[in-house]
């Protein structure tokens, strides 16, 4: 029996939960939710009995004091993290704590933020002689990067790239983008609040979007894609190509 649950909660919509993280949700004793950034939508589905936490008012002591008590009171507990908790989700710290402490647990994986950004957008990041690589970071900011992360060296390679937590030094991030190797009319889509209610699209090219950005006053849960992707005319893939064959089908002329 595992004794916590640590689950990813999805972008926002509560409808982009998984199955397994919603019965978790529903069948928990304990729930120790981001309240900054889960949708509160999706704590309805908590039995009423149901001890509920919001983490944004504890530091790491209190999360873990909370997980350890309700596991010796043989509670269950999920801890529930907005997207997909293993990108910038601040979960290997919790389970190292656990695993010191004997106390079991599981990962319950959630849709990234990031791909619910591509379905807004309605955009597919890898298209074929544009790009085939998704470059997933951030701008340094309180959390330095590594030296080779730097985001002026990741920009050299021109891939698509989805930057988390960083529309708040939009100015710094343009900077950084064309230092690194983009030309400054390289389209940029930043989505507010991906698959929430209020979400909000907004485009530009990394020449104007810092204007755009200021204008309309984006200050928090942004995903900024930087891609040709964009914009570009592409070839259309080998995979349902009626002259490509593969295991599963044979080349028609």
């Amino acid at each position: 029996m595992v004794d916590v649950h640590i689950v990813g909660a999805g972008p926002g919509d509560p409808e982009l939960i998984t199955r397994k993280g919603y019965r978790l949700v529903q069948e928990a004793d304990v729930v120790i939710y981001a309240g900054s950034l889960v949708n509160p939508a999706i704590l309805e589905a908590c039995k009423p009995s149901c001890e509920i936490h919001n983490s944004a008012t504890m530091n790491l002591d209190e999360v873990l004091a909370v997980m350890k008590a309700s596991v010796e009171a043989g509670k269950s507990v999920v801890r529930l993290h907005t997207g997909d908790p293993a990108i910038y989700g601040a979960i290997q710290e919790q389970m190292d704590a656990l695993a010191g402490m004997g106390i079991s647990y599981e990962v319950v994986p959630g849709v990234s933020s990031f791909l619910a950004t591509a379905a807004a957008l309605k955009q597919e990041y890898t298209l074929p002689n544009v790009s085939q690589t998704v470059i997933i970071t951030r701008m340094e900011g309180r959390t330095p990067m590594p030296p080779k992360e730097k985001l002026r060296m990741l920009a050299s390679h021109e891939a698509t790239m989805c930057i988390f937590l960083s529309v708040q030094m939009l100015d710094k991030v343009v900077a950084e983008l064309i230092e690194g190797g983009y030309d400054k009319t390289t389209p940029v889509a930043i989505v507010v609040k991906a698959s929430w209610p209020d979400q909000r699209i907004i485009r530009g090219t990394l020449e104007n979007i810092a204007d755009i950005v200021a204008k309309e006053g984006v200050l928090r849960q942004a995903m900024i894609v930087v891609s040709h992707v964009l914009d570009s005319e592409y070839e259309l893939s080998k995979l349902y190509d009626k002259g490509f064959a593969h295991m599963y089908r044979s080349a028609k002329d």
